[in-house]
């Protein structure tokens, strides 16, 4: 089935393996016929910094409004970045704080502490990078940006099904090892999963 996809690539550097790996998955999601579109955020000029949290509107540069559209319009929505400290660039968390706004991604009840969600029918991937081995972050140190990315931004915003690759260590891989898994996130992409 061709569905809508985003692909969000939350690293800094272009010339990562991060984008090598987003650009896998496209490939694979387009031999299906699938459309996709990417938002890749060092193309973006936006301010990261929520100036006002959620007291005062800041209004929204033109690559915000348009990656909006992209979130809105896609089915899947994938996320490629490197876990850095735990969690995710900084560029990337500036792009949550200011994208997923109220209005946008959910709406506050009034007199409640519930919310709506607006994303909701929409699936996710999560592709992340680490230079640890991935047992020993799920074990040692319990998968923080894991949990913040499924759990406290896209299941709040509606995001039910969201499925986790996690790849490392990357730093002191060979180019075997990274051309394996270039083949398998082609392969992902080929299932929309």
């Amino acid at each position: 089935m061709n569905k809508r996809i985003a692909i969000i690539i939350g690293h800094p550097d272009k010339e990562s393996y991060n984008y090598a790996l987003a650009q896998a998955y496209k490939k694979g999601a387009q031999s299906t016929g699938s459309e996709v579109q990417e938002v890749v955020l060092a193309d973006l000029e936006f301010n990261p910094n929520l100036q006002y949290g959620y007291r005062k509107r800041t209004e929204l540069e033109p690559d915000l409004l348009k990656s909006q559209e992209i979130l809105k319009w896609a089915d899947h929505l994938v996320w490629v970045y490197p876990v850095w400290w735990g969690s995710v660039p900084a560029i990337m968390k500036g792009f949550l704080d200011r994208v997923l706004l109220p209005g946008f991604a959910f709406s506050k009840r009034e007199d409640s502490l519930w919310w709506d969600k607006h994303f909701t029918g929409k699936t996710a991937r999560i592709i992340c990078t680490l230079d640890q081995p991935p047992w020993y972050y799920r074990l040692i140190n319990k998968s923080p940006s894991h949990h913040a990315m499924r759990k406290g931004t896209l299941q709040f915003i509606g995001v039910k099904k969201v499925r986790i690759t996690t790849i490392g260590p990357i730093r002191l891989s060979k180019k075997a090892y990274r051309v394996k898994w270039l083949k398998k996130i082609e392969k992902l992409g080929q299932t929309i999963k």
